[in-house]
Order: structure tokens, then C-alpha cells, then sequence
């Protein structure tokens, strides 16, 4: 009875509940089934795996890794499919993995040894894409496979890679002597002055004289200043001996790196040498490798500029004042190799943040051992390394680089969201590492913010409150608690006042108050937690409100749909009694009521204030050619509705551009004419928003005519008449930044009325104002002088089909369209203390 309870899983019933097969002990005693068959992976696809995953495992001998790859390959050399995989995957990784060159060369040398007509159909190929690459102007592309052959030097013939880098510095010295102002010349020398380091640290012997002629010649671009440096300056008003503040450039200081190492024997210590373990048979080494030819590599008489404009570009670091080094010093060579493979990775490989994340983590499986300290090395843990060991920490370089692309100048490569993800996926895979990281960047970038250029400063603030979004909003607030008590005009106090506006923005009032030290609770109103700003013409009050019964009669005519005629009957009200008061523009007090009532109706979300724009928008298309002052009321009432809220006023600002019921030139009148008093507006982080993403839309306009003009195969008549229009776009860009510069200028000079007026007051709020004049002025001459450069180089440049992909750059100024790149992002629910 209690064999047939188990056999029937203990029910007693005929029916059985188990759809399962009954299995008996007998029947696996007495199984007569073959073995199931073992799967075996395919050779090419065993190898594929082996290569893509080269270097990821610190748990894994990199020695062996490439010796296992480069036997597979050689072994099997006569299969077609393995070759072929092998030929392309090593060139992939290259241009798409740039940590892992080193990695890729050691195993072609490797091959060498077994299969040198395998090696070299790699170096033929590498020399072919690198022919295509310079005729196409691909310079990332270009550098990153100059750095691999180098690698290879010590199997290429007489001097390898030097006669092309000699024939790319005879390239940037006639770019550099028909303009100064070139920007390409020096992107040239730094590849050159970047591939030298690979050289040198190859297995190839006695190239020092090579390198040491070269770097002389460089010595002549490399250390001229370029003129565009000082807009480009990070710190531009800094006027200290404070190294953290002296911004260097970057091929200036790589050339000095250089040469400092040429002195010590290019010691070179941070790169990678895995080709120096070679096989060894029966305990006898090995031959002298078979060397190889260098195919022929042309670079072109007149080359391509490429697709981004090349600008100087400075050093720029989160880490630089701290009493113990966790990043290279800048007299490192170091910091320059590790700084530039790291870009690289971060810019290529933008489609995956997760995966540029994951090699951020993973730094220091790239890097000669020792480079760098145990990952996660809490900071007060460094003072106890040895002497003369590094104290480097793999974390602190990464998120070094990456700020280093946010905060570059003019504009980063891509958008500036893309930054703020890579830094958070980072936070997410490792937070114990890269918490503590961030918090100390966070406390430098904000000890500068006072000599920081001030589109740097908005940069950090709309990160910065996107990655608290990201983990809860918790931030150690008290360390910043003096600074509350500090005038608006303060650039901190600024700070804070931003930072909280657009945490509010990526959630809502009561939850940031809910976060934030006693002494902050007052930045909160109690009016920002209101869902719903209130309609001002609900008061009778005669003197603030005079024509409330007509207002609030407008808000239920446009609640209930009516027709225009009977709203018009209200409107013409408010307008006879405002002559009737003396006002002089009547159509204004009625054009605010009218516009009050469509922001009270559209509070409960964006797309209800665009619906009832899209209803009233007729009317409020006429109101602009009828009155200047009208139109720009329309701001005014906006932005008074949502006083509390400025950024969601912003926002309607810039859908009432799009439909064109306001022009640029009325935003950029509002806010820096009407209402720039001693300056004070300057100090808002929602008034820089307003008017960098008008300028920007403007810019914007100008770029994508300029692109359509420059397709290939355009007829006459249409270019003709694109032409036309771009002469009269850049009028008008060009007068909106000279509105821009007259206004700034009075404040930057303190000659605007108020200022002049009242100067012996308020000396110290006054100097404060006029240094954000000063920054504000220098953030749009910059804009002012990049556009134009751009569009002069556009318009030289014979139309060819690539030209379409010439587009305006998808980091350029998106900060300043407001907060919806964070939006697009986390919702904010994380609730761990990242930080």
C-alpha cells in the first residue's frame, strides 16, 4: 500500500494529478536510451567569443588569452570562415574598442610567429581602411588604427609608421601657415604626438632618434597658443596662482608630457605590453619575427576637415586640487593616454550606455598592473599606500573623463543627456566605487562655480539635478548650509536657488522639501506646492486687479469654447477702461487677462496649455503686428502665472516660438531689455534657459539652410533662392546677438540706469552683477564667433553628398532647452542614498 501511495505521489484516488510521465526506480535501472548528444560550439564561433572578450576578465591571464586566440587561428588558417572572422573582427575592435588595441596586436603578433601571411593581410587591411578614413576626413578613426600599427612597429620594415606621421605633420604645417585659426592642423599633430607613445612602447627597439626629430618638429604647433583658446577656457575668470584654475591645452601639454619622457627613456609605464610574453618551445626562444612591408598609405594633399569642427581643446579635471593624487598628475604622460582612450570609448560607443558604462567599471583590466589602486580604495585608505606605489583610482579617471565631455568647450560631442546616463548606468553597476567618486566631484565643481564660465555652471546644475532625481534627491545639503544665507547674486547661493528649481521640475515641491536641512525650507514657498498657481483676477482688489469681473468673465467664455466675437465684447471692456484710467497701450491689460485665463486653463499639464494655444491661437498671432508691447505681455503674463514654477513658464515660452506667436527678438527684448534693471535677472537659471534656447533655435534655423544649400546636385534656381534666404536668416541672427551684446554690456560696464543711479548703495551686490554681465557676455560672444566661423567654413566647402550629415551638433546648447533631457530619463524614483 505504500509503494502505491509514492508511486502515485499520495493520491489515492484512479485519477492521476501529475501530467508528468510516471517514472519508476525500474525504469532507470533498465534505461536503454543512447546519451543525449553534447553540443559543440563551432571553431569561428569559439574563437569570435575568445577575441570580442579579450582583456574583460582581470580573473583571466592575458598571456594566455592571446597565445589560445592566436593557435586557434593559426591552426585553422585554411578555413575560410575563421580567417575571414578573424580579419574583420580585429579590425572592429580597433575602431570601435580602443582600450583593447594593445590587446588586439598582441595576438596579430602572436599569429605572426605561426602565420606571418596572416599577420600581414591584417596590416593590409589596416592600411586600407586607414586610406579611406583620410579621404573622408574620419580622424578618430584615422588615430585609432595609427595606434595599432604602431603597436605592430616591431614587425614592419625600416621605420614602420614614422614616414606617415612625418607626411601628416607636413599636412598640419600647410594648414597651419594658410590660418592660424585652423583647428585641424592641431587635431593632426595631437594623433601624431598620441601614436608616438605606442611606438615607443612596442617591442621594437631603437626608434628613440625617430621619435625625438619628430617631437621637435611638433614642438612648433604644439606650444603656439591657438587664438581661439581663451573662449574656450573653463576658468576664464581666474586671476590666481591656483593650478586647479589654469586651464592648459591639451596638445600643449601632451607635447611637454612627451618630451619629459623622451628624457626618462620612455618609460611609459601605464601602457600595456602583452606582447612581450612570446612562446617559448623546449625552453629555446624564438626567432626573430618575420617583418613585414607597410603597404602603401597616401595621405591626400587637401585634407577633409570631417565632420565636427575642430576647435582647441583644454585639460580639463574634477580631481585637481586634492592632497592625495587619485588621477594622473598633468606631468604625467598618463593622464593624457589614459584621458584620450577613454574619450574615445565614451564617444564611439554612444548608442550603449550600458555597455560604456561596464568599460568605465572595468578600467583597469586595460592598464599595465599596478596603474591603478584596488578598485573601490575608500579616499582616507590612499594615505596608507607605500610610498612610490600608485594611488591612482581607477574609478576617480573614469568619471574624470566623462566630465570632461560634459563640461567641454564649446560643445560636446554628443548630447549632454547621453553624459548624465553613462554616469548614473556607472553609479547603478558599481555604487560603492563611483558614489564617492561623484560626491567629490560634485564638491569641487561647486568650489569653483564663482571662476567657472557660466555655461559650464549650467551644465553642472542641470546634471546635477538630474542625477539626484535619479537616486532618491539625497545629497549631504548641510555641507552647503552657509551658503543660504548668501545674496542671490552670489554664484553658489545661484546654484542652489537653480538646482532646487529643477529638482522641483523633475518632481514636485512637497517631496525636495521633504529632503532638504531646516535652514533650506524657506528656497520652498508654500506657494511651489501648490498644483495649480492661482488666477490673480479672482480678487476684486481695484488697484492690483481693475478689470477682474471682465478677466474672470474671459476664463468662462474660454472654458466653455465660446465663439471670438464674445470674447471680444470682454476684451474691448478691459481696453475702454484702461484708456479710460490713461493707460497707453489699452490692448496690453486686455491682451494679459486673455492670456492669464489661457495659462490658468492649461495648468493641469502641457498638453492642455498647448490645447488651448492651438484654440486661441489666431488671436494671438494678431496681437504681435497690432502691438510690440502686446506681444511681449504675453510674456510677462506667463511668466507671472508661473512665478513659482518659473521653468514651466519657460517651457510655454518656447511652444509659443514654435507656433511663432512670439518672435526671438521679442524674448530676447523682455528678458534683457525690459526687465534687466541692475541685472538681477542674470542670477536666474530659468532667464539663461529662455534666452540660450531662443539664440539657439535661431542658430539652429541658420545651420539647417546653410546644410540644404550645401546638398549635392541642387538646381540653380533652388540655391539661388536658399541664398536669398540665408542672407536675410544671418541678418537676423547677427542683430539678435547684437541685442544680446548691447544689453550685457551695460551690465558688465555697471552703465545700465539703475546701476548708475544707485552705484554707492550696494557696491558689492553691484560688483557681483556686473561679473555676471561679464560672464554672460562671453558665454554669447562665443556663440556668436562659433556660428560664424561655421558657416564661413560651410559655405567654402564644395557641395558633396556627405555634406546632408553636416548637421549642427546634438550637444549644442540642449541644456538650455530646458529640462526635458532629464525628463526623458528616470522618472526620479530611485530612493537610495547614492551619494
Amino acid at each position: 500500500m505504500g509503494e502505491y501511495d509514492r508511486r502515485n505521489a499520495g493520491h489515492r484516488g484512479g485519477h492521476n494529478h501529475n501530467n508528468r510521465k510516471r517514472r519508476f526506480r525500474e525504469d532507470d535501472e533498465l534505461d536503454r536510451r543512447p546519451p543525449r548528444r553534447q553540443y559543440q560550439e563551432p571553431v569561428h564561433v569559439k574563437v569570435r567569443k575568445q577575441f570580442l572578450a579579450i582583456a574583460e576578465s582581470p580573473l583571466k591571464k592575458i598571456d594566455e588569452e592571446v597565445q589560445e586566440i592566436a593557435t586557434i587561428v593559426a591552426d585553422n588558417y585554411e578555413d575560410e570562415e575563421i580567417r575571414r572572422n578573424f580579419l574583420e573582427l580585429a579590425l572592429q575592435l580597433v575602431v570601435e574598442q580602443a582600450l583593447k588595441i594593445p590587446f588586439v596586436a598582441a595576438v596579430v603578433l602572436a599569429v605572426n610567429v605561426k602565420k606571418p601571411e596572416l599577420a600581414y593581410d591584417v596590416i593590409t587591411r589596416s592600411s586600407t581602411a586607414l586610406n579611406k578614413h583620410f579621404n573622408v576626413g574620419a580622424w578618430r578613426e584615422v588615430k585609432l588604427l595609427l595606434r595599432f600599427l604602431g603597436c605592430l612597429q616591431a614587425i614592419l620594415n625600416d621605420e614602420g609608421v614614422f614616414p606617415v606621421l612625418e607626411e601628416l605633420f607636413s599636412r598640419a604645417v600647410d594648414l597651419q601657415t594658410a590660418s592660424l585659426d585652423d583647428g585641424l592642423g592641431l587635431e593632426i599633430v595631437k594623433i601624431i604626438l598620441l601614436t608616438i607613445p605606442y611606438i615607443m612602447a612596442s617591442s621594437a627597439s631603437g626608434l628613440e632618434a625617430f621619435a625625438s626629430a619628430l617631437l621637435e618638429k611638433t614642438d612648433i604647433i604644439a606650444s603656439t597658443p591657438h587664438p581661439l583658446e581663451a573662449l574656450v577656457d573653463p576658468y576664464p575668470s581666474s586671476e590666481d596662482d591656483n593650478t586647479s584654475h589654469q586651464a592648459q591645452s591639451t596638445i600643449s601639454l601632451l607635447q611637454r608630457q612627451l618630451q619629459a619622457e623622451a628624457a626618462q627613456s620612455w618609460e611609459l609605464a601605464c601602457i600595456p605590453r602583452p606582447w612581450r610574453t612570446l612562446p617559448i618551445k623546449d625552453g629555446v626562444e624564438p626567432m626573430a619575427p618575420t617583418k613585414h612591408s607597410l603597404p602603401s598609405i597616401i595621405v591626400p594633399s587637401s585634407v577633409s576637415p570631417g565632420v565636427r569642427p575642430q576647435l582647441p581643446e583644454m585639460y580639463f579635471s574634477v580631481y585637481a586640487d586634492q592632497d592625495v593624487e587619485t588621477v594622473p598628475p598633468t606631468s604625467n604622460i598618463a593622464s593624457s593616454i589614459l584621458r584620450d582612450v577613454l574619450v574615445d570609448t565614451i564617444s564611439i560607443l554612444d548608442y550603449n550606455r550600458n555597455a560604456t558604462a561596464k568599460f568605465l567599471i572595468d578600467l583597469d583590466c586595460y592598464f599595465a598592473p599596478e596603474t591603478f589602486v584596488k578598485r573601490a580604495t575608500p579616499f582616507d585608505r590612499l594615505r596608507e599606500v607605500d610610498e612610490g606605489k600608485s594611488t591612482w583610482k581607477p574609478e576617480d579617471v573614469a568619471v574624470d573623463a566623462v566630465f570632461s565631455q560634459l563640461l567641454q568647450l564649446p560643445t560636446p560631442e554628443h548630447k549632454l543627456v547621453y553624459y548624465h546616463a553613462v554616469l548614473t548606468e556607472s553609479c547603478k553597476i558599481a555604487p560603492a566605487a563611483i558614489a564617492p567618486s561623484l560626491g567629490r566631484a560634485i564638491r569641487f565643481l561647486y568650489r569653483n562655480v564663482d571662476a567657472m564660465d557660466l555655461e559650464l555652471e549650467y551644465r553642472f546644475m542641470d546634471w546635477f539635478s538630474h542625477h539626484l532625481s535619479n537616486f532618491g534627491f539625497t545629497w549631504k545639503w548641510t555641507e552647503w548650509v552657509d551658503d543660504v544665507e548668501l545674496p542671490l547674486a552670489n554664484p553658489k547661493k545661484a546654484f542652489i536657488v537653480g538646482a532646487l528649481e529643477k529638482e522641483i521640475r523633475l518632481s514636485f515641491a512637497q517631496r525636495i522639501r521633504g529632503t532638504l536641512p531646516e535652514p533650506y525650507q524657506a528656497l520652498i514657498t508654500e506657494a511651489k506646492e501648490k498644483d495649480t498657481p492661482d488666477f490673480k483676477y479672482n480678487s476684486d482688489h481695484t488697484t492690483e486687479t481693475p478689470y477682474a469681473p471682465q478677466a474672470r468673465e474671459v476664463l468662462r467664455l474660454l472654458r466653455a469654447k465660446a465663439p471670438d466675437p464674445e470674447i471680444q465684447v470682454q476684451l474691448s471692456s478691459i481696453e475702454s477702461a484702461a484708456s479710460g484710467l490713461g493707460v497707453a497701450e489699452p490692448l496690453v491689460p486686455s491682451t494679459d487677462a486673455y492670456m492669464t485665463a489661457i495659462c490658468f486653463i492649461g495648468s493641469k499639464s502641457l498638453s492642455h496649455v498647448l490645447s488651448c494655444i492651438e484654440r486661441c491661437k489666431e488671436r494671438l498671432l494678431a496681437l504681435g503686428p497690432r502691438s510690440e508691447a502686446a506681444r511681449r505681455q504675453i510674456i510677462t503674463s506667463v511668466m507671472e502665472y508661473w512665478s513659482e514654477k518659473p521653468g514651466v513658464g519657460v517651457n510655454v515660452v518656447d511652444k509659443l516660438l514654435n507656433y511663432t506667436i512670439l518672435t526671438p527678438l521679442s524674448v530676447i527684448n523682455w528678458a534683457l531689455t525690459d526687465n534687466i534693471g541692475k541685472g538681477r535677472l542674470l542670477t536666474l537659471a530659468h532667464i539663461y534657459e529662455m534666452v540660450a534656447s531662443t539664440m539657439h533655435k535661431v542658430t539652429n534655423r541658420v545651420r539647417q539652410i546653410v546644410i540644404a544649400r550645401n546638398q549635392a546636385e541642387l538646381p540653380a534656381e533652388q540655391k539661388a533662392m536658399l541664398d536669398e534666404t540665408l542672407e536675410k536668416e544671418r541678418a537676423q541672427m547677427k542683430e539678435l546677438f547684437a541685442t544680446v551684446e548691447d544689453s550685457l554690456t551695460g551690465v558688465a560696464s555697471g552703465v545700465v540706469d539703475e546701476m548708475a543711479e544707485s552705484r554707492d548703495q550696494d557696491t558689492e551686490g553691484e560688483a557681483l552683477l556686473r561679473v555676471w554681465g561679464e560672464k554672460w557676455l562671453r558665454v554669447f560672444r562665443r556663440k556668436m564667433a562659433i556660428e560664424e566661423a561655421w558657416i564661413e567654413e560651410m559655405l567654402a566647402k564644395q557641395p558633396a553628398e556627405g555634406d546632408l550629415l553636416d548637421g549642427p551638433d546634438g550637444g549644442a546648447d540642449e541644456m538650455a532647452e530646458g529640462s526635458g533631457n532629464a525628463e526623458g530619463q528616470e522618472n526620479g524614483g530611485g530612493d537610495g542614498n547614492i551619494l
